[in-house]
């Protein structure tokens, strides 16, 4: 099937049937699976109210795939921490960070191949861990950048936990925390003294 210059409108009616106007055919999920992996791009809309339901109809293509049986794709744990992600704090970031996740995987997979095709002395995931774990940590980045309070809260708390500690450690010349205050109070005294010295001068 040769490639469109624009995504090609797909319509879904109330029976549940998919047609195509491309091709004017109706076809199935299985046809748009195979759009999916040939680079097509498509997009559905609810024939009747002219809704896109292009992101619910993708959903369904991955659910029939992963009923296949030895095909699917996404583990268990996966999942469930998706599901937790729905409704928590850090759902915006979710979808980006998949985004540039798969992004990665897509451009690098031809040397994973020949990675996984070479020496079974080796590990050929490594290079695939290691491009995980970078974007696991730009997802960190991103993240800490959309919790600045939190971090203040932390570095207060620190500087509080630190101070606490410096009053049971004594401080040079002998005394505690309090002997510069001391000082300082003498210093005061003193010049007030030599004020009131200079005062009474004047008067004489």
């Amino acid at each position: 099937m040769a490639k469109s210059d624009g995504p090609i409108t797909i319509k879904k009616y109330a029976n549940r049937r998919l047609y195509n106007t491309g091709t004017s055919t109706y076809v199935t999920l299985e046809d748009l699976a195979t759009m999916v992996k040939a680079g097509e791009d498509f997009l559905v809309h609810d024939a009747k109210t002219g809704e896109d339901i292009t992101r619910q109809v993708l959903a369904q293509i991955i659910f029939e795939q992963e009923n296949k049986e030895g095909q699917s794709l996404l583990p268990i744990s996966f999942l469930r921490q998706l599901i937790r992600f729905y409704g928590d704090s850090m759902q915006m970031l979710v979808p980006r960070y998949l985004e540039v996740s798969i992004d990665s995987l897509t451009r690098e997979q031809e040397k994973f191949r020949t990675q996984m095709a070479q020496a079974f002395g080796g590990s050929p995931f490594g290079a695939l861990e290691d491009q995980v774990r970078r974007n696991m940590e730009m997802f960190e980045r991103a993240f800490a950048m959309f919790t600045p309070f939190a971090r203040r809260e932390e570095q207060a708390a620190a500087a509080a936990a630190a101070a606490e500690a410096d009053k049971g450690n004594p401080q040079p010349g002998g005394g505690s925390g309090g002997g510069e205050i001391d000082d300082l109070k003498r210093q005061m005294e003193e010049m007030q003294q030599r004020l009131e010295r200079l005062s009474d001068k004047d008067k004489t």
